[in-house]
């Protein structure tokens, strides 16, 4: 019976001694992609990193995460300049830097869980941003609209001890009456670029059509003038000619009389010349 008893103390002391030190426990462990936040008696004394923790029994910690989170937004609303109302959905993907990790759970979180916060950011960016712009700037310049909201949401979520990893821009929306006038105003553009566009080739048939007519005429005046100038030297080789001829001539019955012995034909023919009673004539 006495064995019995002791045995039992002995149970009990053994089953204490085990609640104690896991009561007492000194180690503790911190996940990757958390810190751990240290406590006592409910303040903050540090941040222990990735692996195995250390602590007395009168301090506690808390595991915080910096993982990469997202907040989802969709149809989040703006207004351009030109007082157009404009929807956004988009996904913001941050995540909460490790030397905020105090601050962040002191003023906002216990958990590393932003996306209230982000949202609220993000909504005031997008309105800011989409101010600055015409509705049609939001379309046409759609990066440069992205990096804007990007900076902005940036900017406002380093107030929350957070960084932008990466926003995914997904659509612009706009009520489908503007978007029908927009469809409208293009379409017109289209038509008056395309009128534009037959005039100045119209304007350049016409052109085209005058400078073959003026190379047309400046080949006939030239055509002419070369003729004329054929004719002129055609004439003037004549008169050359006709006077070489002539002079010939002369020297043929100069000729004809140095070797005349002064008798005159016996029979002259009708019509037949009497020897070098010519010379002389022109």
């Amino acid at each position: 019976m006495e064995l019995l008893q002791y045995a039992n103390k002995k149970t009990l002391l053994i089953l204490a001694a085990i609640t104690i030190v896991l009561i007492t426990w000194p180690f503790a462990s911190v996940p990757t992609g958390s810190r751990g936040v240290v406590t006592q008696f409910g303040k903050i004394i540090g941040i222990e990193g990735e692996g195995l923790a250390v602590l007395p029994p009168w301090q506690k910690l808390q595991n915080f995460s910096i993982r990469a989170e997202q907040a989802d937004m969709e149809n989040a609303e703006g207004f351009t300049s030109d007082t157009q109302p404009v929807k956004v959905s988009m996904t913001v993907r941050y995540s909460i830097s490790p030397e905020k990790v105090a601050e962040v759970y002191e003023k906002y979180t216990h958990t590393g869980d932003l996306s209230n916060y982000v949202q609220t950011a993000t909504m005031e960016a997008l309105k800011a941003v989409t101010a600055r712009y015409v509705a049609t700037d939001l379309i046409a310049k759609r990066n440069e609209v992205s990096t804007a909201i990007r900076d902005a949401v940036a900017a406002k979520l380093l107030n929350y001890g957070a960084q932008v990893i990466n926003i995914d821009m997904k659509n612009f929306s706009f009520s489908p009456s503007y978007m029908a006038a927009v469809n409208e105003k293009v379409t017109q553009e289209q038509l008056r670029q395309a009128a534009e566009n037959k005039l100045k080739t119209v304007e350049a048939e016409q052109k085209q059509k005058v400078a073959v007519a003026e190379a047309e005429a400046k080949a006939t005046v030239a055509t002419a003038q070369a003729q004329a100038e054929s004719i002129r030297l055609q004439a003037a080789a004549l008169r050359e000619t006709s006077g070489l001829l002539d002079l010939k001539r002369v020297e043929v019955q100069m000729e004809q009389a140095k070797r005349w012995d002064g008798k005159l034909p016996q029979n002259i023919y009708a019509s037949a010349p009497i020897p070098f009673l010519d010379v002389g004539k022109k």
